[in-house]
C-alpha cells in the first residue's frame, strides 16, 4: 500500500458497530476478494474487499475475518486469519504482514494463520446458532465469478447444515452508509489528490493533445501523491465523445474548439473521490458553450443545496430535472409549448440529460445505497448534473463529493469549476 499506516481506532468502532447488529450466539464471517487472473501466470492488481477492510484496515488477499461475540473464550471472539510467509512468497511476492502487524493494522488481538482457519471456524460453528455470510447484494450488479463468501455457502451446507445462515450484506450497508469522521478525512484526502490533478492537467490541456495524454498526466499526479490509482477508469472525452456518458477509449485528439470532460478520481486508503469537469481544449469558452456550462453550473450549485437530511435521491432528481428544464428552455432546446404536449413516458429534459443527480459514495465510486435511501447526516453523494447536445458538439458535466448535513459539506468546493477561474488558469495568468 502506498498510503501511511490507519489508525485502528476506526477498524475496530467499526467492528463494535457491527457487532451490536447481530443475533445473540451467532458468527459472522467474513473472506477477502480473490486474486483475480488476469492471463498467463499474472493476476489482475489487487483490491481488498470493501466490507473486510471496513472492519480490519487488512489490504492483503487470503484474509479472513471471524466475530463470534458470545464465544465463552474471549480470544475467540474476534480473529483474523492471514497468510504465512515464508522465504519463497517473501523473494517472490514480498513483505506479508507478520502477526503483529496485523495486530497493530486492525486492532485484532487474536492472529492466526490461514491455515488454521478449518479447524478454528468448526470450533466456533459449534458454538454458535447462526451463521453471517457476507454476499454481494448490489441490486444493479451480478458477476458470473462466486465470490469466497458464496463459495463459503457449499461448505456450510455440506458441514452443518442445520445451522441458520444469515445475510450479513444488509447490516453492512446499513453500518456503512454514514461516514465516520475519520473515512471522511480519508475522502477530503482522494478528493484533495483530484483537486491537485486537475490543476495539473489544466495547464497541460491544449488542441490535438490526446485523451490518453490527458490520462497518463492524471495517473502520474495520482500516484506521486500516495493515491492507489483511479478510483474507477476515468473518462476522458472530447467534442462528441462527451454525450457518451461511459466513454472511456480515451483515444482521440482534442481539437480546437471541443469541450474536454473528465470524469476521474483518485483512489485514497481504499475510499474513492469522483469529479467532473469540462473544460475547452483551447482555454476559451465559445459563447455558447459557456451559455451551456453556466446552466449546469446554476442547477449544480443549487442541488448541492438540496442533500440535506430527510430527503432522498429520487427527490433531488425530480427537483433538478424541473430546474434543468427551464435551462433547457432558455438555451432554445425545445420550448414550453413542446413541454406541454410531450410524452409523459419520454419527457423531453431527459434527451439531455439522461442520467441522475446523485448517487453514493465511500469505499466503493459507486457506494451502498439507493434512491430510496433517506438521506441523514455524515452520508455522502456526488452531485452531478449534466448536459449533453450531440448536434452542437457540447457535452458537460459537472460533479463533487458532498456530505449531507442541514448546510452540506462540499469536499471539492477548492476545485475550479467557474469559467472565469478555468480560462485563467488555463492561460497560465497568475493571480
Amino acid at each position: 500500500m502506498k498510503y501511511p499506516l490507519l489508525n485502528s481506532s476506526l477498524f475496530e468502532k467499526n467492528r463494535k458497530k457491527l457487532i451490536k447488529h447481530l443475533q445473540s450466539n451467532s458468527l459472522a464471517v467474513v473472506h477477502s476478494s480473490d486474486q483475480m487472473p488476469r492471463n498467463g501466470d499474472q493476476y489482475f492488481p489487487f483490491r481488498q474487499s470493501s466490507d473486510l477492510f471496513y472492519l480490519t484496515g487488512i489490504d492483503q488477499e487470503k484474509t479472513i475475518l471471524t466475530l463470534c461475540p458470545n464465544h465463552p473464550d474471549k480470544n475467540l471472539r474476534e480473529i483474523l486469519f492471514v497468510i504465512e510467509s515464508n522465504e519463497k512468497i517473501a523473494v517472490w511476492e514480498g513483505h506479508k504482514y507478520t502477526k503483529k502487524e496485523a495486530q497493530i493494522t486492525s486492532g485484532i488481538k487474536t492472529i492466526k494463520y490461514i491455515s488454521e482457519f478449518e479447524s478454528v471456524f468448526r470450533e466456533l460453528a459449534i458454538k454458535a446458532e447462526s451463521i453471517y455470510l457476507n454476499l454481494n447484494e448490489n441490486p444493479k450488479f451480478k458477476t458470473e465469478i462466486l465470490s469466497k463468501d458464496a463459495r463459503f455457502i457449499k461448505t456450510l451446507e455440506n458441514e452443518f447444515p442445520a445451522h441458520e445462515i444469515k445475510r450479513l450484506a444488509p447490516v453492512m450497508k446499513n453500518l456503512r452508509l454514514r461516514k465516520d469522521s475519520e473515512e471522511i478525512e480519508l475522502m477530503q484526502e482522494a478528493c484533495d489528490i483530484t483537486g491537485k490533478t486537475f490543476q495539473r492537467i489544466l495547464k497541460f490541456i491544449k488542441p490535438n493533445v490526446t485523451e490518453y495524454q490527458i490520462e497518463a498526466e492524471i495517473t502520474h499526479e495520482f500516484l506521486w501523491n500516495r493515491a492507489t490509482g483511479h478510483a474507477y477508469s476515468p473518462i476522458i472525452a472530447s467534442g462528441k465523445n462527451a454525450c457518451i456518458l461511459h466513454y472511456i477509449e480515451n483515444n482521440k485528439k482534442c481539437k480546437n474548439g471541443d469541450l474536454v470532460l473528465m470524469d476521474f478520481g483518485a483512489e485514497y486508503a481504499n475510499y474513492s473521490a469522483d469529479c467532473t469537469r469540462t473544460v475547452p481544449a483551447n482555454g476559451k469558452f465559445t459563447p455558447r458553450q459557456k451559455e451551456c456550462y453556466e446552466a449546469v453550473l446554476r442547477v449544480m450549485k443549487k442541488a448541492i443545496s438540496w442533500l440535506t437530511p430527510g430527503t432522498t435521491i429520487n427527490r433531488v432528481n425530480e427537483r433538478v430535472e424541473k430546474l434543468l428544464q427551464k435551462e433547457h428552455i432558455k438555451l432554445g432546446l425545445y420550448s414550453q409549448k413542446d413541454v406541454d404536449n410531450q410524452n409523459p413516458a419520454q419527457p423531453l429534459v431527459k434527451k439531455y440529460y439522461p442520467h441522475g443527480t446523485c448517487h453514493f459514495i465511500g469505499l466503493d465510486v459507486h457506494d451502498v445505497g439507493d434512491k430510496t435511501t433517506i438521506l441523514e447526516n455524515g452520508m455522502v453523494l456526488t452531485c452531478e448534473p449534466g448536459l449533453y447536445i450531440p448536434e452542437e458538439n457540447i457535452g458537460i458535466r459537472i460533479e463533487n463529493d458532498i456530505v449531507v448535513g442541514l448546510k452540506p459539506i462540499d469536499l471539492m468546493e477548492n476545485i475550479p469549476k467557474e469559467v472565469a477561474e478555468i480560462e485563467k488558469l488555463m492561460s497560465g495568468k497568475k493571480n
